[in-house]
Protein backbone atom coordinates (compact mmCIF):
# COMPACT_ATOMS: atom_id res chain seq x y z
CA UNK A 1 0.00 0.00 0.00
CA UNK A 2 1.28 3.46 -0.77
CA UNK A 3 0.76 6.95 1.39
CA UNK A 4 1.76 9.94 0.64
CA UNK A 5 3.13 12.04 3.73
CA UNK A 6 0.89 14.97 5.34
CA UNK A 7 1.49 18.09 4.53
CA UNK A 8 3.55 19.84 7.24
CA UNK A 9 0.50 22.22 9.32
CA UNK A 10 0.30 22.68 12.89
CA UNK A 11 -1.93 20.19 14.74
CA UNK A 12 -4.95 22.30 14.86
CA UNK A 13 -6.48 23.05 18.39
CA UNK A 14 -9.32 21.25 19.94
CA UNK A 15 -12.51 23.17 18.95
CA UNK A 16 -14.76 24.53 21.21
CA UNK A 17 -17.38 21.77 22.08
CA UNK A 18 -20.59 23.12 21.08
CA UNK A 19 -22.02 19.23 21.34
CA UNK A 20 -19.83 16.15 22.01
CA UNK A 21 -16.78 15.33 19.68
CA UNK A 22 -17.53 14.17 16.29
CA UNK A 23 -16.95 10.57 17.00
CA UNK A 24 -19.08 10.49 20.24
CA UNK A 25 -22.04 12.09 17.96
CA UNK A 26 -21.64 9.57 14.66
CA UNK A 27 -23.14 6.65 14.14
CA UNK A 28 -21.86 6.60 10.62
CA UNK A 29 -19.84 7.93 7.97
CA UNK A 30 -20.38 9.29 4.92
CA UNK A 31 -16.63 9.59 3.22
CA UNK A 32 -15.47 11.09 0.21
CA UNK A 33 -13.09 9.20 -1.75
CA UNK A 34 -10.91 11.58 -3.95
CA UNK A 35 -9.15 13.71 -1.72
CA UNK A 36 -9.93 12.20 1.41
CA UNK A 37 -9.20 8.16 1.15
CA UNK A 38 -6.66 8.25 -1.98
CA UNK A 39 -5.03 10.79 -4.01
CA UNK A 40 -4.79 8.05 -7.60
CA UNK A 41 -3.14 5.02 -6.56
CA UNK A 42 -1.97 6.54 -3.14
CA UNK A 43 -3.73 5.96 0.16
CA UNK A 44 -3.68 9.27 2.01
CA UNK A 45 -2.62 8.62 5.60
CA UNK A 46 -5.34 7.39 8.17
CA UNK A 47 -7.78 6.11 5.28
CA UNK A 48 -7.30 2.47 6.40
CA UNK A 49 -7.37 2.71 10.06
CA UNK A 50 -10.51 5.04 9.63
CA UNK A 51 -12.34 2.42 7.65
CA UNK A 52 -11.04 -0.57 9.89
CA UNK A 53 -12.73 1.34 13.24
CA UNK A 54 -15.68 1.76 11.38
CA UNK A 55 -16.14 -1.35 9.62
CA UNK A 56 -19.80 -1.71 8.72
CA UNK A 57 -20.88 1.56 9.95
CA UNK A 58 -19.70 3.63 6.76
CA UNK A 59 -20.97 4.06 3.33
CA UNK A 60 -18.21 6.14 0.72
CA UNK A 61 -20.22 8.48 -1.37
CA UNK A 62 -18.45 9.62 -4.67
CA UNK A 63 -18.43 11.82 -7.68
CA UNK A 64 -16.66 9.37 -9.82
CA UNK A 65 -18.28 8.63 -12.91
CA UNK A 66 -15.83 6.20 -14.14
CA UNK A 67 -16.38 3.30 -12.81
CA UNK A 68 -18.63 0.86 -11.37
CA UNK A 69 -18.55 -0.34 -7.53
CA UNK A 70 -18.07 -3.61 -8.21
CA UNK A 71 -14.75 -2.58 -10.64
CA UNK A 72 -13.84 0.42 -7.76
CA UNK A 73 -14.10 -2.02 -4.66
CA UNK A 74 -11.14 -4.31 -6.57
CA UNK A 75 -9.07 -1.35 -7.26
CA UNK A 76 -9.50 0.09 -3.53
CA UNK A 77 -9.20 -3.74 -2.22
CA UNK A 78 -5.57 -3.63 -4.00
CA UNK A 79 -4.43 -0.89 -2.61
CA UNK A 80 -5.12 -2.09 0.87
CA UNK A 81 -8.41 -0.80 1.93
CA UNK A 82 -11.16 -3.62 2.68
CA UNK A 83 -13.87 -1.63 1.09
CA UNK A 84 -16.78 -3.56 -0.63
CA UNK A 85 -19.40 -2.76 -3.22
CA UNK A 86 -22.08 -2.21 -1.43
CA UNK A 87 -20.40 0.13 0.91
CA UNK A 88 -19.86 2.76 -2.64
CA UNK A 89 -22.35 5.18 -3.95
CA UNK A 90 -20.77 6.53 -6.94
CA UNK A 91 -22.03 9.34 -9.28
CA UNK A 92 -21.87 7.85 -12.66
CA UNK A 93 -23.75 4.62 -11.68
CA UNK A 94 -26.42 6.50 -9.42
CA UNK A 95 -26.70 8.69 -12.65
CA UNK A 96 -27.76 5.42 -14.64
CA UNK A 97 -29.80 3.71 -11.83
CA UNK A 98 -31.89 6.78 -11.62
CA UNK A 99 -32.61 7.30 -15.08
CA UNK A 100 -33.35 3.34 -15.44
CA UNK A 101 -35.97 4.03 -12.67
CA UNK A 102 -37.40 7.36 -13.93
CA UNK A 103 -36.93 7.07 -17.34
CA UNK A 104 -36.84 3.53 -18.55
CA UNK A 105 -38.19 3.85 -21.88
CA UNK A 106 -36.05 6.66 -23.25
CA UNK A 107 -33.24 7.05 -25.79
CA UNK A 108 -29.99 7.68 -24.00
CA UNK A 109 -27.03 8.84 -25.60
CA UNK A 110 -24.09 8.46 -22.80
CA UNK A 111 -20.67 10.09 -22.71
CA UNK A 112 -18.46 7.83 -20.30
CA UNK A 113 -16.45 4.64 -19.66
CA UNK A 114 -16.52 1.63 -20.94
CA UNK A 115 -17.69 0.30 -17.62
CA UNK A 116 -21.17 2.61 -17.57
CA UNK A 117 -21.29 1.85 -21.12
CA UNK A 118 -21.72 -1.65 -19.63
CA UNK A 119 -23.92 -0.90 -16.66
CA UNK A 120 -26.54 0.84 -18.46
CA UNK A 121 -26.92 -2.30 -21.03
CA UNK A 122 -26.67 -4.05 -17.85
CA UNK A 123 -29.80 -2.05 -16.42
CA UNK A 124 -31.82 -2.28 -19.71
CA UNK A 125 -31.33 0.99 -20.95
CA UNK A 126 -31.17 1.78 -24.70
CA UNK A 127 -28.13 3.64 -25.72
CA UNK A 128 -28.05 5.29 -28.53
CA UNK A 129 -25.84 7.47 -31.04
CA UNK A 130 -28.15 9.95 -32.54
CA UNK A 131 -31.96 10.60 -31.66
CA UNK A 132 -31.57 10.52 -28.28
CA UNK A 133 -34.20 11.56 -25.93
CA UNK A 134 -31.86 11.73 -22.82
CA UNK A 135 -27.86 12.88 -23.00
CA UNK A 136 -25.95 11.45 -19.98
CA UNK A 137 -22.69 13.43 -19.73
CA UNK A 138 -19.87 11.61 -17.44
CA UNK A 139 -16.15 11.66 -16.81
CA UNK A 140 -15.03 10.55 -20.58
CA UNK A 141 -11.62 10.14 -20.87
CA UNK A 142 -12.06 10.10 -24.81
CA UNK A 143 -13.95 13.47 -25.34
CA UNK A 144 -13.02 14.95 -28.43
CA UNK A 145 -14.08 17.11 -31.07
CA UNK A 146 -16.84 15.01 -32.29
CA UNK A 147 -18.00 13.77 -29.46
CA UNK A 148 -18.65 17.62 -28.33
CA UNK A 149 -20.41 18.54 -32.02
CA UNK A 150 -22.69 15.13 -31.55
CA UNK A 151 -23.86 16.32 -27.93
CA UNK A 152 -24.68 19.70 -29.05
CA UNK A 153 -26.55 18.51 -32.16
CA UNK A 154 -28.70 16.35 -29.71
CA UNK A 155 -29.18 19.14 -27.45
CA UNK A 156 -30.07 21.85 -29.92
CA UNK A 157 -32.80 19.06 -31.13
CA UNK A 158 -34.05 18.81 -27.84
CA UNK A 159 -32.97 16.06 -25.74
CA UNK A 160 -32.39 16.81 -22.24
CA UNK A 161 -29.23 16.92 -20.06
CA UNK A 162 -27.94 14.93 -16.92
CA UNK A 163 -24.74 15.02 -15.75
CA UNK A 164 -22.85 12.81 -13.30
CA UNK A 165 -21.10 15.71 -11.31
CA UNK A 166 -20.23 18.95 -11.78
CA UNK A 167 -16.41 19.07 -10.50
CA UNK A 168 -14.03 20.86 -12.58
CA UNK A 169 -10.75 18.34 -11.52
CA UNK A 170 -9.99 15.90 -8.53
CA UNK A 171 -7.16 15.31 -6.51
CA UNK A 172 -4.49 13.41 -8.29
CA UNK A 173 -0.95 11.70 -6.91
CA UNK A 174 1.71 13.82 -6.25
CA UNK A 175 -0.42 17.09 -6.08
CA UNK A 176 -1.41 16.70 -9.78
CA UNK A 177 -5.16 17.65 -10.95
CA UNK A 178 -7.02 15.87 -12.82
CA UNK A 179 -9.73 17.12 -15.36
CA UNK A 180 -13.32 16.03 -14.49
CA UNK A 181 -16.92 15.91 -16.04
CA UNK A 182 -17.09 19.46 -15.04
CA UNK A 183 -14.51 20.06 -17.48
CA UNK A 184 -16.50 18.74 -20.16
CA UNK A 185 -19.56 20.43 -19.33
CA UNK A 186 -18.07 23.57 -19.29
CA UNK A 187 -17.28 23.43 -23.07
CA UNK A 188 -20.47 21.89 -23.66
CA UNK A 189 -22.58 24.88 -22.82
CA UNK A 190 -20.11 27.08 -24.36
CA UNK A 191 -21.75 25.55 -27.41
CA UNK A 192 -25.09 25.23 -26.33
CA UNK A 193 -25.68 28.51 -23.61
CA UNK A 194 -29.03 28.32 -22.03
CA UNK A 195 -28.75 24.65 -21.45
CA UNK A 196 -30.28 22.94 -18.25
CA UNK A 197 -28.31 20.57 -16.98
CA UNK A 198 -29.00 18.38 -14.38
CA UNK A 199 -26.33 17.25 -12.40
CA UNK A 200 -26.95 14.48 -10.18
CA UNK A 201 -23.52 13.97 -8.56
CA UNK A 202 -22.75 15.97 -5.02
CA UNK A 203 -23.94 18.29 -3.83
CA UNK A 204 -27.14 17.24 -5.24
CA UNK A 205 -29.13 14.86 -2.29
CA UNK A 206 -29.49 12.00 -4.67
CA UNK A 207 -25.79 10.34 -4.20
CA UNK A 208 -26.01 11.32 0.06
CA UNK A 209 -29.89 10.42 0.39
CA UNK A 210 -28.93 7.15 -1.26
CA UNK A 211 -26.05 7.04 1.15
CA UNK A 212 -28.03 7.49 4.44
CA UNK A 213 -30.51 4.66 3.26
CA UNK A 214 -27.82 2.37 3.15
CA UNK A 215 -26.40 3.20 6.22
CA UNK A 216 -30.34 2.85 7.70
CA UNK A 217 -29.69 6.09 9.92
CA UNK A 218 -31.32 9.73 9.99
CA UNK A 219 -29.05 12.96 9.01
CA UNK A 220 -28.72 13.76 12.64
CA UNK A 221 -27.03 10.38 13.48
CA UNK A 222 -24.23 11.01 10.77
CA UNK A 223 -21.34 12.54 10.01
CA UNK A 224 -20.16 13.46 6.30
CA UNK A 225 -16.03 13.58 6.04
CA UNK A 226 -14.80 15.29 2.53
CA UNK A 227 -12.13 17.68 1.39
CA UNK A 228 -14.58 19.68 -0.40
CA UNK A 229 -16.24 22.88 1.00
CA UNK A 230 -18.81 23.10 -2.25
CA UNK A 231 -19.37 19.46 -2.88
CA UNK A 232 -19.12 17.38 0.58
CA UNK A 233 -19.82 20.40 2.87
CA UNK A 234 -22.55 22.09 0.84
CA UNK A 235 -24.14 19.33 0.48
CA UNK A 236 -23.83 17.98 3.98
CA UNK A 237 -25.28 21.05 5.43
CA UNK A 238 -28.18 21.50 2.64
CA UNK A 239 -29.65 17.85 4.56
CA UNK A 240 -29.10 18.35 7.61
CA UNK A 241 -26.18 15.91 7.87
CA UNK A 242 -22.89 17.22 10.50
CA UNK A 243 -19.55 17.52 8.58
CA UNK A 244 -15.78 17.72 9.13
CA UNK A 245 -13.55 18.49 6.33
CA UNK A 246 -9.36 17.11 5.81
CA UNK A 247 -6.79 18.50 3.40
CA UNK A 248 -4.67 21.77 3.20
CA UNK A 249 -7.87 24.22 2.45
CA UNK A 250 -8.61 26.88 4.50
CA UNK A 251 -11.72 25.35 5.76
CA UNK A 252 -10.25 21.96 6.95
CA UNK A 253 -10.42 20.40 10.42
CA UNK A 254 -7.68 18.43 10.11
CA UNK A 255 -4.78 17.80 7.44
CA UNK A 256 -6.03 14.38 6.84
CA UNK A 257 -8.29 11.84 8.28
CA UNK A 258 -5.29 10.52 10.36
CA UNK A 259 -5.16 13.82 12.18
CA UNK A 260 -8.88 13.62 12.17
CA UNK A 261 -9.13 10.99 13.91
CA UNK A 262 -7.29 11.98 16.94
CA UNK A 263 -9.32 15.48 17.26
CA UNK A 264 -12.21 15.94 19.40
CA UNK A 265 -13.70 18.21 17.34
CA UNK A 266 -17.67 18.51 17.40
CA UNK A 267 -19.51 18.48 13.83
CA UNK A 268 -20.13 21.50 11.61
CA UNK A 269 -23.43 22.16 10.62
CA UNK A 270 -23.63 25.37 8.51
CA UNK A 271 -20.99 26.48 5.74
CA UNK A 272 -17.44 28.18 6.70
CA UNK A 273 -17.92 32.43 6.81
CA UNK A 274 -17.98 33.26 2.56
CA UNK A 275 -18.89 30.14 1.21
CA UNK A 276 -21.42 30.64 -0.88
CA UNK A 277 -24.55 28.16 -0.56
CA UNK A 278 -24.54 28.19 -4.85
CA UNK A 279 -23.74 25.50 -7.04
CA UNK A 280 -19.79 26.70 -8.51
CA UNK A 281 -17.59 23.51 -8.54
CA UNK A 282 -13.83 24.04 -7.79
Amino acid sequence: MTCIASPSLPTPPDCPLAEPSWMQRSRGLILDLDGTLIRGHEVIPGAADLLSRWSGRYVIVSNNSTDTATSLALRLQALGLPVKANSLVLAGEQALHHIARHHPHSKLMLRGSERLQACAAGLGLTVVTQDADIVLLARDVGFNYTALQALTRELTSGAILMVSNGDLTHPGPNGSVIPETGALLQALLACVPGTRADILGKPAPMLFQEGLRRLNLQPADVTVIGDNVRTDALGAARLGIGYLLVGNAPHADAPDVARLLGATCPRRHVLPEGVVSGNDYQ
